[in-house]
């Protein structure tokens, strides 16, 4: 279990400084559950990168109801 501590320092850092989120960090930002997480993910076409983490910029656009990048290349691939 994460100590009251630990999580707000996770949540201070994920905030400010990284543009890369571990699923952990990811999970505290978005303030979303695991399963709810993996759902909005799947469905704003978000995925983890070859290391293991989230960009910080594809989750602020699922945040914003935006169309990840990706989604946005498919798209533009198939027009």
């Amino acid at each position: 279990m994460i100590k009251r501590n630990e999580l707000i320092t996770m949540r201070a850092i994920a905030i400010c400084f990284k543009p890369f989120l571990k699923p952990e960090e990811a999970l505290i930002y978005c303030n979303l559950g695991r399963t709810q997480f993996a759902k909005k993910c799947e469905e704003f076409g978000i995925y983890k990168t070859s290391m293991g983490y989230y960009k910080k910029e594809d989750i602020d656009k699922m945040l914003a109801g935006e169309t990840s990048t990706v989604i946005e290349m498919v798209n533009k691939l198939r027009a």
